[in-house]
């Protein structure tokens, strides 16, 4: 992984983070062209919150990021955004996801980079069924 730092004129910062979040019932509904611009759309979103990716793969059931983000910007707030304007650019997009009351869970998972192994991830994701 590569090692990405961020700095102005009062911090020099080198966060590295593991974001994932799953589609709502854990839905296994990201492939195809959905994948491809749900992917174009997290990496123009990122530099606007003052992030850059540094990992990203989509999952057909989870979505796990690795994202160098700022301090400035708390890590609900980077979620809500990437979750809310990829949900909404895609239902407008993809008219067969506007029947669809939600497209995300409102859970996810934040954690640095070194400290969240692929079982958490994948208890994490495994836990997304039972939930409405």
């Amino acid at each position: 992984m590569k090692q990405m730092d961020h700095s102005n004129d009062t911090c020099v910062s080198l966060i590295n983070s593991h974001l994932v979040w799953c589609p709502k019932r854990r839905r296994k509904m990201v492939g195809g062209r959905l994948k491809t611009r749900l992917e174009d759309l997290i990496r123009e979103t990122a530099p606007e919150l003052g992030c850059e990716m540094v990992a990203l793969e989509i999952m057909p059931d989870h979505l796990p990021p690795v994202v160098s983000a700022t301090p400035h910007w708390v890590p609900n707030h980077i979620v809500g955004r990437f979750k809310g304007k990829t949900s909404r650019i895609l239902r407008q997009e993809f008219p067969f996801l506007q029947r669809m009351p939600s497209l995300g869970s409102r859970s996810y998972v934040w954690s640095t980079t070194g400290h969240v192994s692929a079982d958490t991830i994948r208890r994490y994701s495994e836990a997304q069924r039972t939930r409405g």
